[in-house]
């Protein structure tokens, strides 16, 4: 349970954490005893993010590479091993909507391959770097990240991220029945609308007070919502739970 230091003696390794939801994840991993691995391409904010986990007693290291190239992960996964030691949690969280929404025949060749290997790819390549050494040890657990986009059709989605956070979803799935006799578990979160630092500051007042109205739950998420979520299927308290796709959505999203 949350505050029993239910990470202690983990090494987590959370990709895209130098702000928003990856942050938030990497620093509730910490809370609870995990030592850290902390990824971005932002020095600064790598090094906030540090800095906070450093004053709440926390251990956190920053490693950088380009999780679309499998070179790169493989040296930032062999530098994680040298100073924190094998990875038992890994959460695949780098990604994001790299293309405007907008019909399927406008969308362009640069903004699908954009997507899919931000989000695909960068999932796959990461997966796959780590996943050996866990089979190795039989023992791990792996979190993908989707999105509601991936969950229900929306006139207005962004297709090309919608099909890699779909993608996603049965890539997880597959993996989780691959390395499940390995004793490592795989699932995904899916969240909805999270008011991180960049959507606090695009997303007008008015425009959040209608998506509000969407959710059952009369709020939009926050980026710790999503960090618990993750902390508890990574924990012992899920040991028996793989291949699971959660919705974290305020109730928006029900399937």
């Amino acid at each position: 349970m949350p505050g029993t230091r239910s990470l202690a003696s983990k090494v987590a390794l959370v990709t895209g954490s130098s702000r928003g939801i990856g942050a938030a994840i990497a620093q509730r991993f910490a809370e609870e005893g995990a030592k850290v691995a902390v990824h971005g391409r932002d020095e600064s904010a790598l090094s906030e993010v540090l800095g906070r986990i450093a004053a709440s007693g926390g251990t956190a290291i920053k490693v950088k590479g380009d999780v679309t190239r499998f070179s790169e992960i493989e040296s930032l996964r062999l530098d994680v091993e040298k100073q924190l030691g094998p990875i038992d949690i890994l959460v695949a969280n780098a990604g994001g909507t790299l293309s405007p929404p907008g019909p399927l025949e406008e969308t362009t060749e640069e903004d699908w391959r954009a997507s899919i290997d931000g989000n695909l790819t960068a999932t796959f390549l990461t997966i796959k770097s780590v996943l050996p050494g866990m089979k190795e040890r039989k023992r791990g657990s792996i979190l993908t990240l989707s999105s509601a986009a991936a969950r229900r059709p929306h006139p207005r989605s962004p297709i090309p991220y919608a099909a890699a956070k779909a993608g996603i979803q049965i890539m997880t799935q597959d993996v989780a029945a691959q390395a499940g006799p390995y004793g490592i578990r795989v699932n995904c979160l899916a969240p909805e609308t999270i008011l991180t630092e960049r959507n606090e500051e695009r997303i007008p007042d008015d425009q959040k007070k209608s998506l509000i109205e969407t959710h059952p739950l009369r709020r939009l998420g926050v980026p710790n919502d999503v960090a618990n979520a993750a902390l508890f299927l990574v924990s012992e308290q899920a040991d028996w739970i793989t291949g699971l796709v959660l919705d974290v959505a305020g109730g928006a999203v029900m399937v």
